[in-house]
């Protein structure tokens, strides 16, 4: 799959142009991004694409010397899962 990163935003498109995969982590205050949206399309349910979306957030963040929060409730869980704060 071939991610893209824009500013607090890591997604991925099909042929056709639309998002099948993205997550969001907007700087919520001077330091600190919330993960606040995860999605995966269907078709690729069941791949892992979610944990690897977090997981790139989590490191893009942390390359920002960042603090990382999340109110997506898949984040929250593989935030806590994988000992991230």
């Amino acid at each position: 799959m071939d991610f893209q990163k824009e500013n607090s935003h890591i997604y991925c498109k099909n042929d056709f142009g639309q998002i099948i995969a993205e997550i969001t982590f907007p700087e919520v205050e001077a330091g600190v991004f919330c993960i606040n949206h995860t999605f995966v399309d269907d078709s690729l349910r069941g791949q892992g694409v979610a944990g690897k979306l977090v997981k790139m957030a989590v490191e893009e963040i942390q390359s920002r010397n960042g603090k990382v929060t999340a109110t997506c409730s898949y984040a929250q869980n593989w935030l806590e899962k994988h000992r991230v704060s």
